[in-house]
C-alpha cells in the first residue's frame, strides 16, 4: 500500500498524509452517516479544560467555543465499521507497524462553525497510554482542512522525544492533559492540510495541536487508533477492551488467558 519513501517519512517525521484513501463515493456515505450519528448520538460540550484556553482564545471566543464528539462510531454504523476495517487502510497500518494490526478505537471530533474548539499542544499517550509507540492515530477527513478551519499541525520529529509529562493539575484544579505553552508553542508546528477522503497518520508520541475553526462551516474529522496487538495498554480510553484484528493474527503471550466470555 505504502512506498518505502512514505514509510521512511513517517518514521523520520512522525506523521504522514495519504491522499484519497477513501473514494468520493465512500466519503459521501461516511459523511452522511456521520451527520446522522451527530444528530442521534454525539455530545457537544465546551471541550478541553485548562488555563491554555486563555492563551489560545480571547474571553468572548473562549465562552463560545464548542467541541462535538463521540467514541467508537463502528458500534453504531455499518458504514463506519467498513471504514475502520478498510482493506487499504489496514494494509497501510501493516506497512507502518511492520506486522499485525489491531483496531483500538475511533473518536469523532467536530469543530463547529466560527467557534470550533482549538487544541493545545499535546501527545495522545496520556489519553490511552501504551507500553510502546507501536500505535498509529489516523485522521479520516470528511471536509477539506486549512488554517481557517483548524487543520492538524505537528511538531516535526517530536515522536523521538518519547513520552512527555503533561500538565494535568493547575491552581484551578484538574484539567485536560497538555504540554507547557512556553516550551511547545503552536507557532513552531508544521501544518498538514488535507482533502476530504484523505487520511493523516501520526505516532502516539508526536506532539500536535490545532487552531480554532473561524469559518462558517463545521470541520469534521474522525480519529481511528491502530496498534500492534502486543503493545500493552496501561491506562486510559478503552483499557482492557480487545479490539478487532484488521490485519494478521494475534499471537498468544505466555500465560495470556482468553478474552472474557461473559
Amino acid at each position: 500500500m505504502l512506498t518505502q519513501e512514505q514509510i521512511a517519512y513517517y518514521h523520520e517525521h512522525g506523521f504522514l498524509r495519504i491522499p484519497e484513501m477513501f473514494t468520493p463515493q465512500e466519503t459521501d456515505e461516511l459523511s452522511d452517516e456521520l451527520d446522522r450519528l451527530v444528530h442521534d448520538w454525539a455530545v457537544t460540550s465546551k471541550g478541553w479544560s485548562g488555563p491554555w484556553r486563555k492563551a489560545y482564545m480571547n474571553a468572548e471566543t473562549e465562552k463560545k467555543t464548542r467541541l462535538t464528539a463521540m467514541h467508537d462510531l463502528q458500534f453504531y454504523s455499518a458504514a463506519w465499521m467498513r471504514a475502520v476495517t478498510h482493506r487499504k487502510l489496514a494494509e497501510a497500518m501493516h506497512d507502518i507497524l511492520g506486522g499485525d494490526v489491531e483496531l483500538h478505537h475511533s473518536t469523532l471530533h467536530i469543530k463547529p462553525p466560527q467557534a470550533g474548539h482549538p487544541f493545545p499542544m499535546h501527545q495522545d499517550h496520556p489519553f490511552y497510554e501504551h507500553t510502546s509507540d507501536a500505535y498509529v492515530d489516523v485522521l479520516v477527513h470528511l471536509d477539506d482542512t486549512s488554517h481557517a478551519n483548524g487543520e492538524i499541525r505537528f511538531l516535526d520529529g517530536s515522536h523521538k522525544l518519547g513520552k512527555l509529562k503533561h500538565i494535568t493539575e493547575t491552581a484551578e484544579g484538574p484539567c485536560s492533559p497538555y504540554l507547557p505553552l512556553d516550551e511547545y508553542p503552536l507557532e513552531d508546528t508544521v501544518p498538514v492540510p488535507a482533502k476530504r477522503g484523505d487520511v493523516v497518520l501520526f505516532n502516539i508520541y508526536t506532539i500536535h495541536g490545532s487552531y480554532i475553526n473561524t469559518t462558517d462551516k463545521a470541520r469534521r474529522l474522525v480519529r481511528v487508533g491502530y496498534r500492534d496487538p502486543q503493545n500493552i495498554q496501561i491506562a486510559g480510553q478503552s483499557l482492557a477492551r480487545p479490539g478487532l484484528m484488521v490485519w494478521g493474527y494475534r499471537d498468544r503471550r505466555e500465560g495470556q488467558p482468553l478474552f472474557r466470555q461473559d
